[in-house]
């Protein structure tokens, strides 16, 4: 056979392969998710002696300290409401064995309340290793849609748990 019947067959193959099918867990997200971002990372230890898994850290309330540990990270989720302003949520994520799991969600008020237009949600940590627990991220909100430049938010989590939901003061 020669070069060119055989790059013929070779291009005919992919071409009519099958394509790869999309993923079913896609198909759970919401399309009305405009941003999610996940970063930070939280760490809480259980009490010595009890079994089962240390009970989750409520957000404003710093863990306990003693030896059986849990971890995970947190997500912000920024959903558009139909008049196009967003609610934006933030949860806390457990690390686990079969794969993550939500251990609280909350609406962030703060945002709710000024009925925004989200036009970004960014973390601090590009390279995704977060050195220290917490979270920091910045959301970019318009109060109308027509404004040129948006207004920035802060999410602030601090090694404690504490949460913060402020507008930054530049």
């Amino acid at each position: 056979m020669s070069k060119h019947v055989l790059i013929g067959l070779g291009l005919l193959l992919c071409l009519t392969a099958p394509l790869p099918s999309l993923a079913d867990d896609i198909d759970a997200l919401p399309v009305s998710v405009i941003f999610a971002v996940s970063s930070g990372f939280w760490e809480e230890t259980g009490e010595l002696g009890l079994p089962g898994p240390a009970p989750a850290p409520a957000l404003g309330k710093a863990a306990p300290t003693t030896s059986t540990a849990r971890r995970g990270y947190y997500k912000v989720v920024a959903v558009r409401q139909a008049d196009r302003t967003a609610k934006v949520y933030l949860q806390q994520i457990a690390s686990t064995e079969t794969g993550p799991t939500v251990v609280t969600s909350v609406e962030l008020e703060e945002f709710t309340a000024i009925k925004p237009y989200i036009t970004d949600i960014r973390t601090d940590n590009a390279n995704g290793i977060a050195r220290q627990p917490g979270l920091f991220a910045t959301v970019l909100v318009k109060s109308d849609p027509n404004v040129i430049e948006p207004d920035t938010w802060t999410i602030l989590i601090d090694d404690l748990g504490d949460l913060r939901v402020e507008r930054a003061s530049n």
